[in-house]
């Protein structure tokens, strides 16, 4: 381990110890201070901050697409890829004081493989068991990274289950989708097997609710998306939350639809809540009545004003990107939108789900 460091994050006024192998992100991870993050690959700017005082700062590799020359020469830094060389004071551009306080420490773990059944053609619902330590404890909406046998890589999956009460032999459910030739999805596709274990670490993200507000919902989300959301909506039944809330799904075609059924039960668990799924590319064959279009312009036409909302958005990039203006022009502010973006991994065409 290197010299240990003292970083100072306002205006919050927290302050933890960072070793310099570690990046700022990762170290208050483990403290149980939960910082606004997303990729943790410094791909997708949701952990930019500002270095107030102190300069000795060294990086891993991030894009210059979140970090661009000229925002670092000012100031701007990227959590996820930062390691302190001295004492820092850094202001938090993008954070949530609720969240940051409410953080629960990492913990890394073994599980093992409960199920891995194909709940549509190209998505997969994987059930973990937690073997070891007694308890990984995480909120709805976080995810956890697993490793993929025989590599030094990992991969984030959003957790779509409730935490159990209990501690050892907790399950951990997954939506994930099956990317061609991507690394993990080629693992499950093919070779993974019932009681196989596997190395996780977790909790990671701030995609959970909110729970000192009591406006009215909006979920928007695509593809394995769907996790994090399904997560927040089980939680929210099984508290018996009355938040009014909606959640727009958006698939290709019907046969991209998946928890279905369950979906619906949760419109009788939660009087105050509406799932409206719609299909972009309907088949020939589908028999469908219901929404069609991309989901942002359904969304659009179904919300035409939504001033005082709480928006949450999960799927792949273009979707997130294309929701968050959309729900400020229909008048949910800013610091409002909570969102986890999917990232992609390895060469150009061969994608993984970030989350």
């Amino acid at each position: 381990m290197g010299e240990k460091h003292t970083v100072r994050f306002e205006p919050v006024g927290i302050e933890i110890e960072v070793d310099e192998e570690q990046n700022i992100l990762r170290a208050a991870a483990e403290q149980g201070v939960q910082l606004m993050h997303g990729c943790k690959e410094g791909q997708c700017a949701a952990c930019k901050s500002f270095v107030l005082e102190g300069e000795d700062i060294e990086y891993d590799s991030y894009s210059t697409f979140a970090l661009p020359d000229y925002e670092k020469e000012e100031g701007s830094t990227l959590l996820c890829r930062a390691h302190a060389y001295e004492d820092l004071v850094i202001e938090l551009l993008n954070y949530d004081e609720e969240i940051i306080r409410s953080g629960l420490p990492l913990k890394k773990g073994v599980a093992e493989v409960v199920s891995n059944e194909a709940v549509t053609h190209d998505m997969r619902h994987l059930v973990l068991r937690l073997v070891e330590p007694e308890e990984i404890k995480f909120f709805p909406g976080q995810y956890m990274d697993i490793m993929v046998p025989g590599t030094d890589e990992s991969r984030s999956f959003s957790m779509a289950n409730v935490p159990q009460q209990g501690g050892s032999g907790g399950l951990f459910e997954f939506v994930i989708k099956i990317y061609p030739d991507g690394l993990f999805s080629e693992f499950l596709a093919s070779k993974v097997q019932i009681g196989d274990r596997l190395d996780v670490e977790g909790p990671f993200g701030t995609f959970t609710l909110r729970e000192s507000r009591t406006s009215p919902l909006i979920f928007v989300g695509g593809g394995a998306g769907l996790a994090p959301v399904l997560g927040l909506l089980r939680s929210m039944a099984e508290r018996g939350v009355e938040r009014p809330a909606v959640f727009y799904y958006g698939a290709r075609q019907q046969r991209d639809l998946c928890f279905e059924k369950e979906l619906r039960e949760l419109e009788e668990k939660l009087p105050s809540f509406r799932y409206v799924p719609a299909l972009s590319e309907p088949a020939g064959d589908d028999e469908w009545n219901g929404e069609v279009g991309l989901i942002t312009d359904v969304v659009r036409r179904g919300e035409p004003d939504l001033k005082g909302r709480e928006a949450y958005v999960c799927g792949p990039p273009p979707m997130v990107d294309a929701a968050i203006p959309l729900l400020t022009e229909l008048g949910v502010p800013e610091q409002y939108i909570f969102y986890d973006k999917f990232t992609t991994t390895g060469e150009p065409g061969e994608g993984e789900d970030g989350k």
